[in-house]
């Protein structure tokens, strides 16, 4: 016996906790982005997929989002750790609803949402939107319409979008909004050409919102700052990695989104990749990797004030917690 423990204790000593299992060092946490697995989430995919979440000390389980999974719900009841949530989205939880959520890390820098419209319509400018049918995503989606037509002083006639681009394409309307790494591809593959569509880009009209952050809890800030700071170091080596591995990183993020039948393909996907590089390192852009620019935030935080929506925005300091 005194062999065997003697025995035990050296490969204790030589191999540490890796005699019971190479996870039981590593802290395990979730993270929730806000849709279904694609390119749009691939610095995530691509942190798990090379180890860099697990050389950062941690065992990372990333959940699926999407309607049925809303990631400021999965906060709330504790079942995700972190998320990705829009920076209007976060700014109107935590000033309307009083939840304590920080910002850890801005990721997409430049708003991505538009609208688009056929040029054979007859809208070719702002103006021409007056009077017109317009298919408009509700919730969080309906912060920059709004906010474009109170300014422009222009009367439209909203009609709610959901999933598809079905009410365009059926010409039930005569605009649509759209995410430019998403559903714009989407109608160029369905057989419109550039040249047949207007696209206004809410960030030519005073009102780029920066998108997808990282966020948790305050008190999951508070109370575990070392994790905090390694999810977000290692998720952003994900990204770097992801925008310069292109191939294989669409790879990955195929077998993601197979795994999870969401009926994509890998064309789609090539598309959304370098969209959200544009999105997330900016030409131009001066804001490094992963900062929140103040200028920006108080973009969102007055555009929501003029709306309504929020009546006591938070500090930027409070809401903004570094952890580069």
């Amino acid at each position: 016996m005194k062999k065997v423990i003697l025995v035990l204790t050296f490969l204790w000593a030589l191999f540490g906790t890796n005699l019971v299992g190479g996870d039981s060092a590593l802290t395990h946490v979730t993270f929730i982005p806000q849709w279904i697995p694609q390119a749009q989430f691939a610095g995530y995919m691509m942190a798990l997929e090379k180890g860099f979440y697990r050389d950062a000390g941690l065992d990372v389980t990333i959940l699926r989002g999407g309607p049925s999974s809303p990631p400021i719900e999965a906060l709330k009841s504790g079942s995700a750790t972190f998320c990705s949530v829009w920076l209007s989205t976060a700014v109107q939880q935590r000033s309307s609803s009083r939840l304590k959520l920080v910002n850890l890390a801005q990721i997409i820098q430049r708003s991505a949402l538009m609208l688009i419209a056929r040029k054979s319509s007859g809208i070719n400018a702002l103006n021409d939107l007056n009077g017109r049918r317009i298919g408009l995503w509700q919730g969080d989606f309906k912060i920059q319409p709004d906010a474009l037509f109170q300014l422009q002083h222009l009367n439209v006639i909203e009609v709610p979008m959901y999933s598809t681009v079905n009410l365009f394409l059926k010409r039930a309307v005569d605009v649509i909004s759209a995410m430019w790494y998403n559903e714009y591809h989407t109608l160029l593959n369905s057989g419109f050409t550039q040249n047949e569509l207007t696209t206004f880009f809410f960030s030519d009209y005073g009102l780029n919102f920066p998108e997808d952050g990282i966020y948790c809890l305050e008190e999951t800030l508070k109370e575990k700052p070392k994790v905090c700071k390694s999810f977000v170091q290692a998720s952003l080596q994900g990204w770097i990695y992801a925008l310069n591995h292109q191939e294989e990183t669409i790879n990955v993020v195929m077998r993601c989104a197979e795994a999870a039948h969401t009926g994509t393909n890998r064309a789609h996907q090539i598309w959304m990749l370098a969209r959200m590089k544009d999105l997330i390192l900016p030409v131009g852009n001066k804001t490094i990797l992963g900062a929140l620019d103040e200028g920006q935030y108080k973009l969102v935080t007055t555009t929501l004030l003029s709306l309504g929506l929020i009546d006591n925005p938070p500090l930027f300091e409070d809401f903004y917690r570094s952890q580069k």
